[in-house]
């Protein structure tokens, strides 16, 4: 499996950040359910490196899973051992892009200014996240894209069902979903996992069809 082409294809990114360990193979079996093959657990979740490398032998074949919240190389090492994928950053870190390569993982670094983006690019980031997305919508998308058309964009923080049509049109390759797809707030009950995996059928449909 070539891990970016995976994530082109199939484009939706879950993120959970927060869940309690237990619960986590449940949620990815949920989200698995609905159609969502990729899922992100964020590193300031508690136990984050054990799950990573559960949900990586558990949901082989399945789901691939990556390593959120990255924020430097050290951290992306240890998540790439325990069997991430690929590495996630809420920033711009050219060292943390470089390790991700070395090990062969998907390097999606995250950036904002046309300037970022493409010094992310250039670094070596294979997929871009834009963060947060929400507060500039998807006209910023379409903007960008205009003198950075071989770019290819992930937005991220503030994607919902409402807007992640708009996000596609404008030309985005791939969408990160946190709370609005998994809100690790709540309780992980059966009608919990239920609904979890509806809200999963609805985004991939939303984009992927």
């Amino acid at each position: 499996m070539n891990p970016l082409a995976h994530i082109l294809e199939h484009k939706v990114v879950a993120i959970v950040r927060g869940a309690n360990p237990p619960d986590l193979l449940r949620i990815a079996q949920a989200l698995h359910a609905g159609g969502v093959r990729l899922m992100e657990i964020t590193l300031n979740s508690p136990g984050a490196l054990a799950s990573i490398e559960e949900i990586a032998r558990e949901m082989d074949g399945k789901l691939l899973v990556g390593a959120g919240t990255v924020l430097d190389p050290e951290t992306a090492r240890a998540a790439l051992l325990a069997g991430a994928k690929y590495i996630i950053s809420p920033t711009l870190n050219k060292k943390t892009i470089r390790m991700t390569k070395r090990y062969g993982a998907v390097s999606i670094p995250g950036a904002y200014t046309a300037t970022e983006i493409l010094k992310a690019y250039e670094y070596g980031g294979d997929l871009i996240k834009v963060f947060p997305a929400g507060a500039s919508g998807a006209g910023y998308f379409k903007d960008i894209a205009g003198p950075l058309p071989h770019i290819p964009l992930m937005p991220t923080g503030g994607v919902s069902l409402d807007n992640i049509k708009g996000f596609a049109d404008a030309g985005a390759k791939a969408f990160g979903l946190g709370s609005a797809l998994v809100d690790t707030r709540q309780a992980v009950t059966d009608e919990y996992l239920t609904q979890l995996t509806a809200k999963a059928r609805a985004f991939v449909a939303a984009v992927v069809g």
